[in-house]
């Protein structure tokens, strides 16, 4: 938390009122981008976020950002963080948007902590939190053997069998990350094949410490203090079968993290928020969003940085008119 209160130190040193021309929340690559183009515009910025890790710090190991052969989720993350900060903007670490409204064309943003600032335009870029996998036990055992994050916990495993559900991308990275720790390592999907990238699925198997269970529907995780078990059932037997683990990381995907600007969006089927893909306005004028939180197709780092610029200028243009 030590960079939290280095960020807000500053932000009160500058005694600056709480009216800015531009409020982002959120601060993955979109973001951070975002507000990098805004401060060069010189757009009076505040960019708000819970943490400065999200998404792309939470990945082991990143291969396909342009500039990085291979980088550490977490240090590319850094290296984003110390670039926006050599800019002139404003900026609050662990506190979350908790509503938005609009009043006769300013924006009111309320936040975690209680702070109310002001703008004429806002930038959501709060981009997706993990999907919950709903069985019984997971929320009991969260901090006691479930996870959702290796890059965070995958250490808190050395020497422990694990299983890994979902066979998509994060998954198939999830399980290879955690060869360094673990000794054995299951990987349960429920459909009859794998979603991940090749690449990711020529490694798992190639690994002698990675089990994958296809066709399996998890239905328990069980426990005393800690995590001791996984119910699945095979969806084509039907039967039951019961792994012995001592740690579960879900991995089946996220959900956009919206609910403070409902009301003022239009939602796809899937919860995302629609935008102009020109310029990432909203249906609300004056209300951008960029990143994974959107509508856009490909949910990928640099094409989440590429929109974040994207939404700084055009609220650039925004502001001018």
């Amino acid at each position: 938390m030590l960079i939290f209160e280095q960020i807000n130190k500053s932000y009160a040193a500058r005694k600056k009122t709480n009216m800015y021309d531009l409020i982002i929340i959120g601060a993955g690559p979109a973001g951070i981008s975002a507000g990098i183009y805004a401060a060069r515009k010189k757009i009076k910025t505040l960019l708000i976020s819970k943490d400065f890790t999200g998404q792309v710090g939470r990945a082991f190991f990143i291969e396909n950002y342009p500039g990085f052969e291979g980088i550490a989720g977490i240090d590319l993350m850094e290296k984003l963080k110390n670039h926006v900060q050599k800019f002139d903007i404003d900026m609050r670490g662990g506190e979350e948007a908790k509503n938005i409204r609009k009043n006769n064309n300013i924006f009111e943003v309320l936040t975690t902590e209680n702070n109310r600032y002001e703008s004429k335009a806002v930038i959501v870029a709060s981009g997706r939190d993990p999907r919950l996998l709903k069985v019984s036990g997971e929320s009991k055992f969260i901090g006691k053997g479930v996870s959702y994050c290796v890059t965070c916990d995958g250490p808190l495993f050395n020497g422990k069998t694990v299983a890994v559900i979902g066979g998509g991308n994060a998954g198939f990275e999830a399980a290879n990350d955690l060869t360094n720790f673990c000794p054995k390592i299951f990987i349960l999907e429920y459909a009859p094949q794998a979603k991940a990238d090749e690449l990711e699925q020529e490694r798992a198997n190639e690994s002698e410490k990675i089990e994958i269970i296809y066709n399996a529907d998890v239905k328990e995780i069980r426990g005393e203090d800690f995590v001791n078990a996984l119910v699945y059932q095979d969806r084509i037997s039907k039967k039951d079968a019961i792994i012995n683990i001592e740690g579960v990381f879900v991995e089946i995907g996220s959900i956009p993290a919206i609910d403070f600007v409902k009301g003022l969006v239009e939602f796809n089927e899937k919860n995302e928020i629609k935008i102009n893909p020109a310029t990432c306005e909203t249906l609300t004028p004056g209300l951008f969003a960029a990143g994974d939180v959107t509508n856009i197709q490909y949910k990928q780092a640099i094409i989440a940085a590429g929109e974040g610029a994207k939404a700084g200028l055009a609220v650039y243009d925004y502001l001018k008119k």
